[in-house]
């Protein structure tokens, strides 16, 4: 009887180590890591690799705007998709590496490919060329003095949208939400993309 109450007390005391072991690493070691993560100023992979737009703002559609082929830009067109957006005046040699780089993007995010959309903005009026090589491209031209009123409501840091080759997103709720600068690599903007549309329940 005596033995099988030393016992008895041997497994409380285990049970015990136990307990305080798992609260060791349930509310020390998270702890240990966050000091850590400080010191060393590690930050994971989750952070956003773009410059997110505070607060994000809401597209005005007040003006009136035409794509490529003389429809009128329907009044919910920025409440449908993920867009990936690119504004420039001449459409040259920048506009058509950054038109490049916006299909591949599109084209990488696979079955997710219907969520998203790519627009270009811009002052130039012909653009047969761009729509030949860029069937999919969804072009803003039209009026131009429209065009660049509604322009400068991407504007970031002081930049003229114009010459900054940035790129923009815009969630399915209108949102200018994030831009990305001319030097940030494609493979960058993909990752935010992709882990956006991962999480997200809209568009």
């Amino acid at each position: 009887m005596q033995n099988d109450i030393q016992l008895t007390e041997l497994e409380i005391q285990r049970k015990g180590r136990k307990v305080f072991l798992l609260m060791l690493v349930f509310f020390i070691v998270p702890i240990i890591v966050v000091i850590l993560m400080y010191q060393l100023n590690w930050k994971p992979n989750g952070v956003s690799l773009g410059e997110l737009v505070k607060p994000p703002r809401v597209l005005s559609s007040t003006v009136e705007l035409k794509r490529d082929d003389g429809s009128l830009l329907p009044a919910q067109f920025w409440k449908e998709k993920w867009s990936v957006v690119y504004v420039t005046d001449a459409c040259e040699q920048t506009c058509a590496e950054k038109l490049h780089n916006m299909r591949q993007l599109h084209a990488s995010l696979y079955k997710d490919s219907d969520r998203a959309q790519r627009i270009l903005i811009t002052t130039t009026q012909d653009v047969a060329n761009i729509k030949r090589d860029y069937p999919d491209l969804i072009v803003i031209n039209q009026p131009v003095k429209n065009v660049i009123s509604f322009s400068e409501q991407f504007m970031v840091n002081g930049e003229n949208t114009a010459t900054s080759h940035r790129l923009y997103l815009v969630d399915p709720l209108g949102h200018l939400m994030m831009s990305y600068h001319s030097t940030v690599p494609l493979a960058d903007v993909r990752k935010d993309v992709t882990r956006l549309l991962r999480y997200s329940w809209a568009g």
